[in-house]
């Protein structure tokens, strides 16, 4: 498909088609970054999330399936961020009465995006907010936001939510770097040796980002805001313990069974 530049049903529909030379040469190419360790997504460009096609570089961690538990824990809170309403009920309230405020979101370290997308994809009426400290992941984001024309992201270059609005967010939203140095060899050896290190190890312990996002959180969202992020089951009791003063803490696993989302609420 990358090589002919087609989609999957044209790929299977044409069995009998030929590559150039030019294209075999371009699809040895390929395979040859392969048979290096090269993760496909890098070789082509392109990942699958959320049913978006996003474009992908070294400079930022690949979009896993994992992740989208975190889009999934955010649509089941939407409704219950100002208490026990249903979504299609607060939605359709916002629609009605000018005086409820705008759901807001942010998306801290986006890398290339994915989240924010995401949430921009099924929340059309939210205003939403990206954060990412590098440049060339930053650049990676906006360039996915225009392919899929949601302009209306707000993106900012800035260490976690640093000059980001305090007591304004219904959610903050992450997926940060959880993993310690110290659980380096039990990494895949493709994305430790090409994915981004700072997207992948927070310090020793793996908490290092974590335990500097959650008091920073508390700040920006407001009373009764929540609180979604990646974590793994080798740091899920210490994120746990760290949220022990926040409210309705949940520790959701994975389609595996692994610890994998870790959500909280403010204080109303």
């Amino acid at each position: 498909m990358f090589v002919l530049e087609c989609d999957r049903a044209y790929l299977y529909g044409h069995p009998e088609r030929v590559l150039t030379a030019q294209q075999q040469t371009h699809y040895q190419d390929a395979l040859a970054q392969r048979s290096m360790g090269i993760p496909a997504p890098y070789i082509t460009g392109h990942q699958e999330f959320w049913g978006m096609d996003l474009i992908v570089s070294p400079a930022v961690l690949i979009p896993r399936p994992e992740t989208e538990h975190v889009i999934e824990t955010v649509m089941d809170k939407v409704g219950r961020v100002s208490g026990p309403v249903g979504r299609t009920f607060l939605s359709d309230l916002r629609v009605r009465e000018p005086s409820i405020p705008q759901l807001r979101i942010v998306d801290v370290g986006t890398g290339a995006g994915s989240i924010a997308l995401a949430l921009a994809k099924e929340l059309p009426g939210a205003e939403i907010h990206a954060t990412e400290i590098s440049a060339a992941a930053l650049e990676i984001a906006r360039a996915n936001a225009a392919r899929h024309q949601f302009n209306r992201i707000h993106f900012h270059q800035t260490d976690l939510v640093d000059g980001i609005d305090r007591n304004a967010f219904d959610f903050v939203v992450s997926n940060p770097p959880y993993v310690g140095e110290s659980e380096e060899e039990q990494v895949q050896l493709e994305v430790r040796k090409f994915e981004p290190r700072t997207a992948v190890f927070a310090g020793s312990t793996g908490m290092e980002i974590i335990d500097r996002l959650i008091p920073q959180a508390h700040e920006v969202l407001r009373p009764g805001g929540c609180l979604v992020m990646e974590i793994s089951g080798t740091i899920a009791d210490r994120v746990e313990k760290s949220l022990a003063m926040w409210h309705n803490v949940q520790i959701a696993n994975d389609l595996a069974g692994i610890p994998r989302v870790a959500s909280a609420q403010r204080a109303p």
